[in-house]
């Protein structure tokens, strides 16, 4: 049994507390990328769609999720300012224009559909459905711009890889949004929303390939060819496969249970490249840059009581709102 009185000296339960944290932001990262991303991709799909009757079926089936979706993203940030504060720091001051895009990205995505439900004139509902696709598009893809630049510790606002990482993270949102209504929707309009599936995952996976391809030439010291990385595009590509069988044979259950892996070993990729940096721009590793014992093994024990919680709140909300979308629904 672990003394508590050496809290303050060693990690609890003399678990690796400073890999597990490192690994624990990047799988809150995930979380988010995985559950907003399929919002973030049905508001892509719904550029699609000129019909009133399936543009309200979309709204209405991310209706109740969206908005705790969302709230991975601000528990991303918690946990690195918690555990990593000096990358916290760094980065969002490096990276200040950046962050406020995509504020200004998730504020366009979350009220533009609560404006398009207040009037049904043409122009209106036109300008805030637009807004409501570029909000879901400009999202992912400046996140996907973060992460490259803090993977390789792009200072400019803009760069090539952070250009092809953000497309990738779009299309790869799109392809959750995909498996997402292919569980909520029916008949003829998923029918059609399914055929996007094979071309956005197409076009993710000649994204990622271009991605290694640059990071072997540019960045051989990164180790893209190492074991665990060349394992993880595997895995990719055997989800990919598993994506297109699924929906080639209707069965959407698993063509969307797909998707976590493809987005997980998506992060994943970028978290076991980085690592032992924290902060490759500045120099931090992990160890240089995580808080001290005492908070760190408290933070550890809070989030191993509330965690379970967390998911359990997501388990009964995704098991209330399960099933297709009915006739007459609506997103408010």
């Amino acid at each position: 049994m672990t003394d508590y009185g050496t809290l303050a000296t060693d990690p609890i339960f003399g678990l690796p507390l400073q890999e597990l944290w490192f690994g624990l932001v990047f799988f809150i990262l995930a979380m988010f990328l995985f559950l907003d991303g399929f919002d973030f991709g049905v508001g892509a799909l719904f550029a699609t769609r000129d019909d009133e009757a399936e543009r309200e079926t979309l709204l209405a089936a991310i209706g109740p999720f969206w908005d705790g979706n969302e709230v991975w993203l601000v528990v991303f940030g918690g946990a690195l300012f918690a555990a990593f504060p000096a990358v916290y720091a760094n980065l969002f001051s490096r990276h200040y224009l950046l962050m406020f895009a995509i504020l200004g990205a998730l504020i366009l995505r979350g009220l533009a559909p609560e404006m398009y439900e207040q009037r049904h004139d043409e122009a209106w509902q036109t300008w805030w459905g637009r807004s409501f696709v570029v909000g879901s598009v400009t999202t992912p893809f400046l996140l996907g711009v973060f992460a490259a630049h803090w993977l390789l510790g792009v200072e400019t606002l803009v760069s090539l890889p952070g250009v092809v990482v953000g497309l990738a993270v779009v299309a790869l949102t799109v392809v959750a949004g995909v498996g997402f209504l292919g569980l909520k929707t029916r008949g003829a309009l998923r029918d059609d929303i399914v055929g996007y599936g094979p071309k956005a995952l197409a076009a993710y996976l000649a994204l990622v390939v271009v991605t290694v391809g640059y990071l072997v030439v540019m960045r051989p010291d990164l180790g893209v060819l190492a074991p665990i990385p060349l394992a993880l595009v595997a895995l990719s590509l055997v989800a990919a496969a598993g994506y297109v069988v699924a929906l080639r044979e209707s069965r959407f259950t698993l063509a969307f249970a797909t998707v976590p892996v493809l987005v997980f070993a998506f992060v994943a990729l970028v978290a076991v490249l980085m690592f032992p940096m924290a902060d490759p721009a500045a120099g931090l590793t992990v160890s240089d840059a995580i808080i001290s014992i005492l908070p760190l093994n408290i933070m550890s024990i809070a989030s191993a009581l509330l965690l379970p919680l967390v998911f359990a709140y997501f388990g009964i909300l995704y098991s209330s709102f399960s099933g297709p979308v009915e006739a007459g629904e609506s997103y408010s």
